[in-house]
């Protein structure tokens, strides 16, 4: 339910290790990405098995494993789609999404025509069988637009916060020049007393890009938003300008009430890891579980900005809890 037992004190002090074997989930070459995680952990599950939703080029695709490492090659489960999030409530799943045009409108809008995209929502009781798709959230305010006239409302996250729903999600998009794709501008609140209908969005958005930020003086990115026993925290990737590149790191970001968000500490920043440069210039979007005593926080990243040499894969860092150990 996005509700972590723990107090923000001991989520801040808690120190992420990447993981040796990373990434964990790698792209195909046809298909270089592999994006926006969305994690249900065991004892969440209907099976007991671990399941990471992400998104390729191709649509939103659905990985197994039995202990989060070792993933199968995965499937394609919902098509027109990225960025999904899903949450488990009453036993049935929640997958929300950013629904895209058909693939050939598409394409003119990666061309320079217009991008629309909104958010939606299926369900499912087994993760094998999936409901019609139904709107959630579409366009209706300035702050969504894109140019030439399009709209973007992507990045769902759902919080069930215990006195309703709170989705947040980014809208309109900001082009990012070295990389030759945008990324989205906005951070936004929609909220409901129901988790599939009934959200009224916030008046604007709740966090902003800001030129004097190291971090977030692009754009806004993702935001994930978990409670906690004194609050809420805030897991955001901005993306920033720095030494004349654009990168993207991980942000921890501390709230009392789930709307208005303060920088704490940053969690991943782009780096050579193990060799490897697979997250060398960009830390993309997360998925923060806890599982056992240990937390862990399944993030995409990108090795180059340019799009068509640029490869995004799946790995994950883990921090311990209790004991302060940390096992990579």
């Amino acid at each position: 339910m996005n509700m972590l037992d723990l107090t923000f004190a001991e989520l801040e002090n808690a120190e992420f290790v990447l993981y040796e074997g990373n990434p964990v989930i790698r792209s195909r070459f046809f298909d270089p990405v592999i994006a926006d995680p969305s994690v249900v952990t065991p004892d969440e599950s209907h099976d007991g098995k671990w399941y990471l939703f992400a998104h390729s080029l191709a649509g939103v695709r659905l990985y197994t494993s039995d202990d989060g490492i070792v993933f199968d090659g995965g499937k394609r489960v919902l098509s027109r789609a990225m960025r999904a999030d899903v949450i488990r409530m009453n036993g049935v799943y929640h997958i929300y999404y950013e629904r895209l045009q058909p693939v050939l409108t598409r394409a003119k809008g990666l061309a320079g025509g217009k991008w629309k995209s909104d958010i939606y929502v299926v369900t499912s009781a087994d993760l094998k069988h999936f409901s019609k798709p139904e709107p959630v959230l579409t366009f209706d305010r300035a702050y969504e637009r894109t140019v030439k006239g399009g709209h973007s409302l992507s990045n769902p996250f759902l919080l069930a916060d215990g006195s309703g729903y709170k989705l947040y999600y980014s809208a309109g998009l900001t082009f990012i020049e070295d990389c030759g794709f945008s990324e989205p501008t906005y951070i936004c609140l929609a909220e409901s007393a129901e988790p599939l209908r009934g959200f009224v969005k916030n008046p604007a958005p709740i966090i902003y890009p800001d030129e004097r930020s190291r971090f977030f003086n692009l754009c806004c990115g993702c935001l994930k938003v978990y409670k906690l026993k004194d609050g809420f925290a805030g897991v955001q990737n901005g993306i920033y300008l720095e030494d004349g590149m654009s990168k993207s790191a991980i942000q921890l970001l501390y709230s009392a009430d789930g709307v208005r968000f303060e920088f704490a500490k940053t969690l991943l920043e782009p780096r050579v890891h193990a060799g490897s440069d697979w997250m060398a210039q960009f830390v993309y979007a997360s998925h923060l579980v806890k599982t056992g005593d240990k937390l862990r926080l399944y993030f995409n990243a990108r090795d180059k900005a340019n799009m068509l040499r640029g490869k995004e894969n799946m790995g994950f860092a883990e921090a311990g809890l209790g004991s302060g150990e940390v096992k990579p």
